[in-house]
C-alpha cells in the first residue's frame, strides 16, 4: 500500500535509509524530532512509503516547489528513492514514483526532477522506464 508517511514511521524509515547510502541510523535527538515534525507538517513535503505486509519496503520524497516561471506553476523534486535490497524488482519503487507523479499533477506542477548518484545501468534504466530522462537537463551538484 502506497501512502504518505505517518509519525510512527520514523524508525522504520531511518532503517530503510540504510539501503540507500546511510551507514547508521541517527541517534534520536531533539534535532531529529524537530526535523521529523517539520517534514510532517510541511504541505509541500511528501514522504511517500510503500508498505507490504505491515513493513515499509520502499520510499521516496517528493517536494513541491513554488515557482514564478512557467505560468507561475510549481515543479516537483524527487529524492531518496530507496527499496529494501531483498525485495527489489517487484515494482515497489515504481509505485512510489507513480504516487509522486500524482502528487505533482494534483498540484499543477509543470515538471518533476530527479537526481541519482548511481552510475549503474540497471538503476538508470529503472528511472527511464519510470518516465524520466537524462537528456533534457544537466545537473550540477555543489556539496556543502
Amino acid at each position: 500500500m502506497v501512502r504518505e508517511a505517518k509519525r510512527e514511521d520514523l524508525q522504520e524509515l531511518l532503517e530503510l535509509y540504510l539501503f540507500l547510502h546511510e551507514t547508521s541510523v541517527p541517534e534520536h535527538s531533539a534535532h531529529l524530532a524537530a526535523v521529523w515534525d517539520q517534514i510532517l507538517s510541511d504541505e509541500n513535503h511528501h514522504l511517500i512509503v510503500n508498505e507490504v505486509n505491515g513493513k515499509i519496503v520502499s520510499s521516496c520524497v517528493c517536494v513541491v516547489i513554488p515557482n514564478l516561471t512557467r505560468g507561475v506553476r510549481p515543479y516537483a523534486f524527487v529524492e531518496n528513492v530507496v527499496t529494501r535490497s531483498d525485495v527489489r524488482g517487484k515494482g515497489y519503487a515504481t509505485q512510489c514514483l507513480d504516487y509522486a507523479k500524482a502528487v505533482a499533477e494534483s498540484r499543477d506542477c509543470y515538471k518533476i526532477m530527479l537526481l541519482t548518484g548511481s552510475k549503474e545501468q540497471k538503476t538508470l534504466d529503472f528511472y527511464t522506464r519510470a518516465g524520466y530522462n537524462c537528456a533534457d537537463k544537466t545537473a550540477f551538484i555543489r556539496w556543502l
